[in-house]
């Protein structure tokens, strides 16, 4: 079971309560992992990631055991303890403003 922990306002949309817990393939990578929250929640879609592209969203960002996995391309696999749900994958929105 992978756990995510996703920003209040996408929880809002989505009408998710706390965090989400998914079963995931291996290989688990970023790439896969978002592929199974949009699945599960399909208002999801293009939230996080574009339509198109699958690029992150400027104003998110993954974290994965401490470490920002924003820039890594979507088949970086992700840590050991994510991959065994010890520890959550992290999607944080930035904070921006002057």
């Amino acid at each position: 079971m992978i756990r995510i922990e996703i920003p209040y306002h996408l929880r809002l949309l989505a009408d998710i309560k706390s965090e989400v817990q998914l079963d995931v393939k291996p290989p688990i990578t970023i790439g896969a992992v978002l592929d199974a929250l949009e699945s599960r929640y399909p208002t999801l879609r293009g939230t996080i990631r574009d339509h198109i592209t699958h690029e992150r969203r400027a104003l998110l960002r993954y974290y994965a055991c401490e470490q920002d996995f924003s820039l890594s391309p979507l088949d970086t696999p992700l840590p050991e303890p994510v991959a065994v749900g010890r520890e959550p994958l992290l999607v944080i929105a930035s904070v921006a403003g002057g």
